[in-house]
């Protein structure tokens, strides 16, 4: 113990200026949000080429798992194609409803958290892949999250999972449409907000995303209602979501490059402006 009193007294200079050091550059990087943009981006860099080493370990330990699952894949594609009269003529499916394969980005989950508030995904795919923050991440079962910052060849996703999400949701067989968001309770569901209550809806309707986004297109699977909360204050319900998408055991997502987006940004913005 004496020892250590020591040293800290030897070196109190180095460790005040250490210590001045750090919280000067804290504050800096959270006031502005060019310098902190840049410290995620390296952070990502540099995090990103470790979260991949260590998920492809973990891939190869659930090999079996994956097999598993490629091989119902396999059966049910087979099964649509027996039912198609002239196989000669298959029709190419897009992988993404209403979105062209070009317009696809298929990356890869190497990183997932889901046990706080604010989650984040890394994906293995970056800036050099065409990458840009605000591109809709998806995967077969429905949404996964938002891209928000890259690196040259990774990015970050705010999940679904995160109370910082909001995406325009609609009930499947109307126009009725909210506002989805998390409450930071459970993994398997999320909630749906200011829906009216002209909205004629029961137990198992499926909900999906809403024409109003930018981000998503119409239509991409959500989940089902699980729970239905009416508030008697306004005229609005609370749905309780069940995804269908396992929010805990991701692997290859599409990220969605929407030409459209900015056309209609702009197009809003002057409308504001006159």
């Amino acid at each position: 113990m004496q020892q250590i009193f020591n040293f800290i007294f030897k070196n109190s200079n180095r460790i005040l200026f250490l210590l001045l050091l750090s919280i000067s550059l804290a504050l800096t990087v959270q006031s502005h949000s060019f310098h902190r943009s840049k410290i995620i981006s390296s952070a990502n860099f540099l995090s990103g080429g470790v979260y991949e080493k260590l998920n492809n370990f973990d891939e190869y330990l659930n090999l079996k798992t994956e097999n598993e699952a490629l091989a119902q894949e396999n059966a049910l594609l087979r099964n649509a194609l027996f039912k198609i009269e002239d196989t000669a003529t298959v029709k190419q499916i897009d992988s993404v409803k209403g979105v062209k394969p070009t317009d696809i980005i298929v990356s890869k989950v190497i990183r997932n958290s889901y046990n706080v508030y604010e989650n984040y995904l890394t994906l293995n795919s970056g800036a050099i892949d065409g990458v840009k923050p605000d591109m809709g991440v998806v995967n077969s079962l429905g949404i996964v999250g938002i891209i928000e910052n890259t690196s040259t060849n990774y990015s970050t996703v705010i999940s679904i999972l995160n109370k910082r999400s909001q995406i325009n949701a609609k009930i499947k067989k109307s126009n009725h449409f909210g506002s989805l968001n998390w409450d930071g309770k459970s993994t398997g569901f999320v909630q749906l907000t200011d829906l009216p209550r002209l909205a004629m809806i029961k137990i198992g309707d499926t909900i999906v995303t809403g024409g109003q986004s930018v981000i998503f297109p119409e239509n991409i699977n959500i989940g089902t209602i699980s729970k239905i909360y009416r508030d008697t204050k306004t005229n609005f319900y609370t749905l309780r979501v069940k995804l269908f998408n396992d929010m805990t055991n991701l692997g290859h997502v599409y990220i969605i490059k929407r030409k459209d987006r900015q056309e209609i940004i702009n197009l809003e913005k002057r409308e504001k402006d006159e």
